[in-house]
């Protein structure tokens, strides 16, 4: 029975895993990550699955799908598992990982596939990510994995270079939480000629599959996305643990981590922030690459208390806060009269290098003579690298 690839194996030895296993008092995780379906992320799963328990270990399948693949089919064979748990919904039966009976059960690891999928209504969390995140608080180990395309800071690149709108994400701060992080490697030519002999969907899926998400430069660029990724993640857990060694984990907010030469990141976020998510992630992607922490920061002027602003953008604000936080971002919300002078003084006071800002929707005339928030901190944010981020789709004000 051979591979679905030939799969990057930096930290991905079953005993590494293990020991680091042995060592720890909090659930651990780790995640297996690919750039597209069919790379074998499942198969080697499965694979070390099957290793730990062979080494005595209480290893247990908490959700795995094999998508109908016969050789990741046969390698659920001989793997305990905690039977899923049926809802019905709208008059259909849904089968999902069964929670608390994983909790119940609490086996020393647990597998779960598809961490991305949103589960059916009546779920005890609205995400399969958050069930793990549950599994974790709770002391159980995980294997997990997902597809990079699932990333949330990555979800407006995704859909700019293949055109599909990706509607299930995970949240970078759960990456970040990783404690190992292994790159599932194909060459495209290879994922591609699996697919046309049917060893990732079924025959009548093929033909939009490759009209679709499986074009060459489609997979070409996730590849490259998902190789970067990793190689970051690496190497933030290379620098929090100090000797180039480490697997990555935990992030450390603490006080005394301020070695960044480049500061901390601040998106400026305004009232009427309709492309907002795009805005965050950029910010999340900053953030990542120089690892660092980062600030959402909101200033709500005279003219713009939640009295005097409509619904519909207090509902952007709630909403894109959120989206905030999921992405690891500190929100933080100013009053002042001068929006500028109120951003400035908190990036001083807190460390800020980098300051990210949309472009101005401020008519013409407006920018040319100074009188726009973005022109204005150009002008007066000496000592900070001030990024302006194009955001075409937002309408004007």
């Amino acid at each position: 029975m051979g591979r679905p690839g030939d799969p990057n194996r930096l930290n991905s030895r079953p005993e590494d895993f293990l020991e680091m296993l042995r060592r720890a008092k909090r659930g651990r995780l780790k995640l297996y990550i690919g750039f597209a379906a069919g790379v074998g992320k499942t198969y080697r799963m499965l694979e070390e699955a099957h290793a730990l328990k062979a080494r005595g270990v209480d290893v247990m399948l908490g959700y795995v799908e094999t998508h109908g693949r016969a050789d990741t089919a046969q390698l659920v064979e001989g793997l305990p598992e905690v039977p899923r748990k049926t809802f019905q919904y709208r008059g259909v039966a849904i089968e999902e990982m069964d929670l608390d009976g994983l909790l119940e059960r609490h086996p020393e690891i647990t597998v779960v596939d598809e961490i991305a999928h949103t589960n059916v209504p009546g779920s005890r969390n609205r995400r399969r990510y958050q069930d793990v995140l549950a599994l974790l608080d709770a002391g159980i180990n995980v294997i997990g994995a997902f597809n990079i395309q699932h990333l949330e800071s990555l979800n407006d690149v995704v859909q700019r270079v293949t055109g599909v709108a990706i509607r299930e994400t995970v949240p970078d701060s759960f990456l970040k939480r990783a404690d190992q992080v292994v790159n599932l490697d194909l060459a495209v030519e290879d994922l591609i000629e699996r697919l046309q002999s049917g060893k990732i969907y079924a025959a009548d899926k093929v033909p939009w599959a490759l009209e679709h998400f499986f074009k060459d430069r489609h997979l070409a660029t996730l590849r490259e996305l998902a190789l970067r990724e990793v190689a970051e993640s690496l190497d933030r857990g290379d620098r929090r643990n100090g000797n180039g060694e480490g697997a990555p984990g935990r992030e450390d907010n603490s006080a005394g981590r301020g070695a960044d030469v480049t500061g901390r990141v601040m998106v400026c976020m305004s009232s009427f922030p309709t492309r907002a998510g795009e805005l965050l992630r950029r910010g999340s992607r900053l953030a990542g690459r120089l690892n660092t922490d980062w600030f959402v920061v909101y200033v709500e002027t005279p003219r713009e208390a939640p009295n005097l602003i409509d619904a519909e953008a207090q509902r952007h604000l709630l909403a894109n806060a959120e989206t905030a936080r999921e992405l690891g971002a500190e929100v933080v919300h100013l009053k002042g009269d001068d929006p500028v002078a109120a951003l400035l003084d908190f990036a001083r006071s807190h460390g800020v290098g980098q300051i990210i800002i949309g472009r101005s929707q401020a008519p013409w005339w407006r920018q040319i003579f100074g009188r726009s928030v973005v022109m204005r901190l150009i002008r007066e944010a000496a000592g900070f690298d001030v990024l302006i981020a194009s955001l075409d789709e937002e309408p004007p004000r």
